[in-house]
């Protein structure tokens, strides 16, 4: 289900790749920027606009995803000696640790029990600000940029501002008028399409058949480290069914086509977050429906 699921966007991907020589270099940074400031956070806002927490669930899945994204930043990290020389770079890469896909986050969740689906969505909205908080962090540095500075990215940044914002009117008795919200939808459709196109025209096919230890590394662990420390976290702290399939799966994502985004904005080397991002994927085909076999044994 979720390999078939993954099909028409790697055709879209396959596209971007078609199109590279077609369009101008520039016009590629410009989509990434339309991506970062606009159709992202449309996509984001509605996201967390659409999934109104209860408060055990905030403190659960809240705890769950953050922790398991920290410990991603830090076990990333022990990989710097052996990344890319230019700390800038590095920190693309080591971003695509922690990141996660939420597109896909939404279709695998279908897979698992009804009443289990809202807390994925849970989840997202409370793991972009934490995920963005932590890239804008470590790509600011490689900038070189102060900590004032730093810190207004980080406040400033469209996505952690969108996710805010959409959990504020999931949780306020605000409402937003009809043909705004209209809007938002249509931007936030228009979001991951451009983005694989991106990804696509910025991919160097040839490096997925050349794996470093590097990329080796980074892959494993987001698609094999992180949901095995969090279904050992489950078992040892008898976390209720629905929570702990949703945290396993969570933390099982291939990482997210935004990494790429922000990678472009704050001016590192493209090719390799976009190669990341098409291993992490590629290899997310064959790890998620892993977990999610090994987590129907286990609760179900």
């Amino acid at each position: 289900m979720l390999l078939f699921t993954l099909i028409p966007d790697f055709i879209v991907l396959l596209c971007g790749s078609a199109l590279k020589r077609v369009l101008p270099p520039g016009s590629w940074q410009s989509i990434d920027k339309l991506n970062f400031y606009l159709l992202f956070p449309a996509l984001i806002f509605i996201s967390a606009l659409q999934s109104p927490p209860g408060s055990s669930a905030l403190v659960l899945i809240g705890t769950g995803v953050w922790g398991i994204m920290l410990f991603a930043f830090a076990v990333g990290f022990l990989l710097r000696s052996i990344g890319p020389a230019r700390f800038l770079d590095f920190a693309a890469c080591w971003q695509t640790a922690w990141r996660f896909n939420a597109a896909l986050a939404l279709v695998m969740v279908q897979a698992l029990p009804l009443e289990y689906r809202a807390l994925m969505s849970i989840a997202i909205g409370l793991a972009v600000p934490v995920a963005n908080i932590l890239a804008i962090s470590v790509l600011s540095k490689g900038q070189g940029l102060g900590l004032a500075k730093t810190c207004w990215l980080i406040l400033s940044n469209p996505f952690l501002v969108a996710s805010v914002a959409g959990l504020f009117f999931a949780l306020s008795a605000l409402s937003i008028p009809a043909l705004l919200l209209s809007a938002l939808h249509k931007l936030a459709q228009a979001a991951i399409p451009l983005a694989l196109l991106s990804i696509g025209a910025a991919l160097n096919w040839q490096a997925l058949y050349k794996v470093t230890g590097f990329d080796a590394a980074l892959n494993g662990i987001k698609l094999l480290l992180m949901p095995a420390v969090m279904l050992l976290l489950c078992q040892l702290g008898t976390v209720a069914t629905g929570p702990a399939m949703v945290l396993v799966l969570f933390a099982a994502l291939p990482t997210a086509s935004a990494a790429h985004v922000l990678a472009s904005v704050y001016g590192a080397k493209r090719e390799p977050v976009a190669t990341l991002i098409a291993q992490s994927t590629l290899l997310g085909c064959f790890t998620l429906p892993m977990w999610l076999l090994l987590l129907q044994v286990i609760y179900l």
